[in-house]
């Protein structure tokens, strides 16, 4: 009976020690969410030559979230590269940094199709940075599907596009970028990222599988270049005011992009929502972003997401089809 008795003791204070590991653990993880989030100040852009004559290159900068990364950057202090296919939304960029940032700040357009692999854009976009003190790289440019579909349904071309843009075309420009950022041991390059990279997001495969690819590139890339004094930093980002989320309308879950990008370059080096799961080189900076994602790290049932996620893009699409059927009658 002793023996019994010892042997149950031993295994209630096992259990109540790995209870309380447990416990301090997602303790300490919360704190660590919660205190990025509201409280920390992330690494200053004078690190990175604000303010001291470095350049910022934005790809995807015609609008929405690329458009404000330019125009923050240039009031904290860079000069401005913006790229992007549109050649007068690239204008109308530079003309709201020049109203907002007066003679101050340098500016330069580069035209390219990021889709286009042989496009000479790359040429000229390298041949715009030569010479250039780049303290900032932001890979903004990305594209979606028309509208949620099964891989079997989705169009080559739509396929392509996106696998060129969100994964070939980041390649390209960063190894444009990232040789000087080495030379002289400074830089930040900041990849736009998005939820659908971390669970998986049927009938948007092809978009799920290039944004997947992102975060893994950017912990590695991240790893290699740290010691160089260069910061790689993943967006792990929810839904935002813009073009591709087709959103109008701003709410708690869904910022502006302006108020989206100053969350960004607030939090650089802090991983706000990632850090319950602790995904290298990965931040979540947006408030309400991050709860979502420390609450899916606390769930943990990935599973249960994709299947919330795969009914939502069935309803999407089914929305998207009718209304494409009102635009065809009403021409």
């Amino acid at each position: 009976m002793m023996a019994y008795l010892k042997d149950h003791q031993f295994l209630s204070a096992f259990l109540f020690v790995l209870g309380s590991l447990t416990f301090a653990k997602f303790a300490v993880k919360t704190l660590a969410v919660l205190a990025q989030t509201f409280l920390l100040n992330g690494t200053s852009l004078k690190q990175f030559g604000a303010k001291k004559g470095s350049w910022a290159v934005i790809t995807g900068a015609s609008g929405g979230i690329g458009r404000e990364f330019a125009i923050q950057l240039a009031k904290a202090g860079f000069n401005v590269l913006v790229a992007s296919r549109s050649h007068h939304q690239l204008t109308e960029t530079v003309a709201q940094i020049e109203a907002k940032c007066g003679s101050d700040v340098q500016t330069k357009i580069v035209t390219i199709d990021l889709a286009n692999a042989h496009d000479d854009g790359f040429t000229r976009l390298a041949e715009a940075c030569q010479g250039l003190d780049v303290g900032v790289l932001v890979n903004n440019a990305g594209k979606s599907h028309e509208m949620p579909t099964d891989f079997v349904d989705t169009p080559k071309h739509e396929m392509d596009d996106i696998v060129a843009i969100n994964v070939s075309a980041v390649l390209r420009v960063t190894s444009i970028i990232l040789p000087g950022m080495v030379q002289r041991k400074r830089g930040l390059v900041l990849n736009v990222g998005s939820f659908a990279g971390s669970i998986p997001s049927p009938m948007l495969a092809t978009y799920s599988g290039s944004k997947a690819f992102l975060s893994t590139w950017s912990a590695a890339l991240g790893e290699e270049v740290k010691s160089h004094g260069i910061t790689v930093q993943h967006f792990n980002t929810y839904f935002v005011v813009s073009n591709m989320s087709k959103i109008r309308r701003s709410s708690a879950l869904v910022p502006t992009p302006a108020s989206y990008v100053r969350s960004c370059l607030s939090k650089i080096g802090l991983a706000c929502g990632a850090a319950y799961t602790a995904r290298p080189h990965t931040s979540t900076p947006f408030w309400s972003h991050a709860l979502i994602d420390w609450a899916m790290g606390v769930v943990g049932w990935k599973s249960a997401f994709v299947g919330y996620t795969h009914g939502l893009h069935k309803s999407i699409r089914k929305r998207a089809l009718k209304k494409k059927e009102r635009d065809a009658k009403s021409q």
